[in-house]
């Protein structure tokens, strides 16, 4: 085959700057890079490069090409030691020689990228978050140093795609500033979606007889949670379940400590499937897909991919690119703006991580755009939309179901969203541009079945609504000026039961205790004898929440009907303090911990895993480090929460044990200042636990992204 759609023209970028031109150093350095990069590809694919007629360019050519101002597309990828990037190379290679043919110059850079699983529960998790800042930084040195003009992104999981366009974006607002070089184009092309795993028929057989053994001993709810969770598909997130119900059997003297070491490790070996890829679960990775081709930086052909894409995939991909070059309506930092309100929408919609929350401010505030989450909540107040996911790890309907669907035809991923979303009534803002050159209205104007309406129940996407609310809400409170909840990670029973429902506190400084307490034998004897809980409070609760009959004699039953709910509240995790971890081990015990899960609530100004299910209120702002009132909670203290008013309060004790409730907050109570002192002592001396480079220090708070002080100072542009 020969080469088609090539411009008729070579594409010149129409800009004063340029340095390949005007410093000889570049000129000199950087074209035996280029060339390196055009024989890998060569060799690693003989076959494309025979059909296309391609053979590596000469060295002059490259310097021909950088001194006429030629586009400079950097190639970014991953590191391979993360499973979402095991598949890079060959794309890589196969843009390097596209860009080649379309007359630009290519160039591949890689960043490092730690898996939030691999992390997890352990401090690893405390560089997570950091390693996002670091890595919109490298990309944005890298970019700028060598003056790239576009950027051709393989993007991968958790928060890497959210640095990298901020990286790209940052660049794009300080070109807009200097006024001298184009703005930054990029296409992103979203990892493949990693195939779920299946429990081997041995281990199943041992799950069985474990849940069926704890029946026996009359532990039937952790039989219960054995067996539901064994209902998923295998993924890192269904192994942290088991790992958690396992220590539960195990304190309670069902297995032994080698049993569980075997069925842990039987597990970890069945998960991952060999060619890797984002993990098939809506989570931070996933929504990070639907984040980018939200925003317009995705075409279909790279949007859901299950394997490395054919070259006509990444030719897609790369003739967008030239095809909106020297046109600034399509550079991200535009996309981004004229996006905004509607990634809000749809990532309300598929119900989609509450890390978003922290990424989407983050990546704004990145391009010079004035955003915290209260726009986000302002746009999801105005226009409120319905759930239209019906994500499901247990019913065939993952994101990997997904990709087939797309694959098949049966979908047409974000451009179905979009026209189904339009069609339900939604204020969708179709004449915002995309990476192809089109608007919305455009991309969907022929798009008369956005699903294949045979699919039936199997379809992930619906055309009908799954319900009503979705998304995730933004709580303010008496102690605290914000924090998230994701609603659509709770069940329609969760949100009626919990709204205007009190908790009593129970403290944590570490998720680790927290842990420790979900696994134990007499957790139930362990809260009714926390600090501060006495019978009276317990009947007051139990009471407030609507139930008739206090029996301390039977303090499970009380769990199990809902009225006795804790709170669980992790302090000192945010940004400042601790890296802002994800509580994602707490938070899968207490989702597969049927007593608690109906009963009780996280809260913690750490955050969360984007698959997190449940209860569980985060990014809570100010955080504990900062002095808020998070920190001041003590064990036996009374919140009040309300999702219909969304709004979380600190009850005054006196007046709650007299039957009145007075919204407070604690930090005014004399008492609790040296209280919070030596907790403070406490986090300061743990924050040693990370390497002073990557403590996240002069930063923005959650709502604002968490940002360098330098890039929230600089944020300053209206985004409407």
């Amino acid at each position: 085959m020969s080469p088609t759609n090539l411009p008729a023209s070579p594409i010149i970028i129409d800009e004063k700057a340029n340095p390949y031109r005007d410093c000889i150093q570049g000129l000199a350095n950087q074209p035996i890079t280029v060339i390196r990069l055009l024989r890998d590809a060569v060799n690693e694919n003989p076959v494309l490069a025979r059909d296309l007629h391609f053979d590596v360019p000469e060295i002059k050519d490259v310097v021909g090409r950088l001194v006429e101002n030629r586009p400079r597309v950097a190639i970014i990828a991953g590191a391979p030691d993360h499973p979402a990037h095991l598949l890079d190379r060959p794309q890589a290679l196969m843009a390097a020689i596209r860009i080649w043919e379309m007359g630009g110059v290519p160039f591949l850079f890689h960043v490092p990228v730690i898996c939030d699983g691999t992390a997890q529960n352990n401090i690893g998790q405390s560089y997570s978050l950091a390693s996002r800042n670091h890595t919109a930084a490298a990309v944005n040195i890298t970019f700028e140093g060598h003056s790239y003009h576009a950027a051709y992104v393989i993007a991968g999981c958790d928060k890497s795609p959210a640095a990298v366009v901020a990286g790209l974006a940052s660049a794009d607002h300080a070109r807009a500033y200097r006024g001298d070089q184009a703005p930054v184009w990029a296409v992103f092309a979203p990892s493949h979606v990693l195939k779920g795993g299946e429990i081997p028929d041995g281990t199943r057989r041992l799950l069985e007889n474990i849940a069926k053994d704890a029946d026996q001993a009359g532990h039937n709810d952790l039989g219960s949670d054995i067996r539901e969770n064994m209902r998923y598909i295998l993924q890192c997130t269904s192994d942290e379940a088991f790992a958690g119900l396992l220590e539960r059997a195990r304190l309670l003297g069902l297995i032994d400590a080698g049993l569980e070491r075997r069925v842990l490790d039987q597990l970890a070996a069945a998960t991952c499937d060999s060619k890797g890829g984002i993990c098939a679960f809506n989570g931070t990775g996933n929504s990070s897909r639907t984040m980018l081709a939200a925003f317009g930086l995705t075409p279909p052909e790279l949007e859901l991919l299950t394997d490395v894409p054919p070259y006509a995939a990444v030719a897609a991909g790369i003739d967008a690119l030239f095809g909106v070059f020297n046109k600034p309506e399509y550079a991200i930092g535009n996309l981004l703006k004229a996006n905004f309100a509607n990634f809000v929408r749809i990532h309300n919609a598929t119900g989609s991580s509450s890390n978003m929350l922290l990424h989407l401010p983050f990546m704004m505030r990145y391009a010079g755009f004035d955003v915290s989450i209260d726009d986000y909540q302002d746009v999801r107040t105005k226009t409120p939309v319905p759930e239209i996911f019906a994500h499901s790890l247990t019913e065939n309907r993952d994101t990997f179901v997904l990709a087939q669907q797309m694959a098949e035809g049966k979908n047409r991923g974000m451009e179905s969203i979009y026209r189904i979303l339009s069609d339900l009534g939604v204020a969708m803002d179709l004449d915002a541009p995309t990476i192809l050159g089109k608007t919305w209205a455009e991309r969907i104007e022929t798009l008369e079945n956005p699903i294949d309406l045979t699919l039936g129940d199997a379809s992930v996407i619906r055309a009908t609504p799954v319900r009503k609310r979705s998304g995730v809400d933004v709580i303010t409170g008496s102690f605290f000026e914000n924090c998230a909840v994701k609603t659509s990670g709770m069940s329609d029973h969760l949100l009626s039961h919990f709204d205007d429902h009190v908790f009593i506190v129970r403290y944590y400084e570490n998720e680790h205790v927290c842990n420790a307490d979900f696994a134990s034998p007499d957790l139930v004897t362990r809260l009714i004898e926390t600090d501060g809980v006495d019978e009276d409070l317990i009947a007051a609760v139990v009471r407030r929440n609507g139930g008739n009959r206090v029996d301390m004699d039977a303090p499970k039953e009380m769990f199990e009907q809902g009225h006795l709910s804790f709170a669980f509240v992790i302090g000192g995790q945010g940004p400042e303090a601790y890296g802002m971890p994800e509580m994602f081990a707490p938070s899968q015990n207490l989702r597969h911990h049927r007593i608690l899960e109906a009963s009780s609530m996280l809260i913690t100004d750490g955050r969360y895993s984007g698959v997190t299910k449940g209860a569980c209120i985060g990014h809570m702002v100010p955080e504990a480090f900062a002095g808020g009132g998070i920190g001041y909670l003590r064990d036996g203290d009374v919140l009040r929460l309300n999702l219909t008013t969304l709004t979380l309060d600190w009850l005054d004790p006196e007046a709650f044990h007299d039957g009145k409730e007075l919204a407070a907050d604690p930090r005014r109570l004399a008492e609790r200042v040296e209280f919070f002192e030596g907790r403070m002592a406490r986090m300061e001396a743990r924050q040693c636990d990370i390497a002073a480079s990557n403590v996240l220090d002069a930063i923005g708070n959650a709502a604002r992204g968490i940002v360098p002080r330098a890039v929230d100072r600089r944020a300053i542009k209206a985004w409407r």
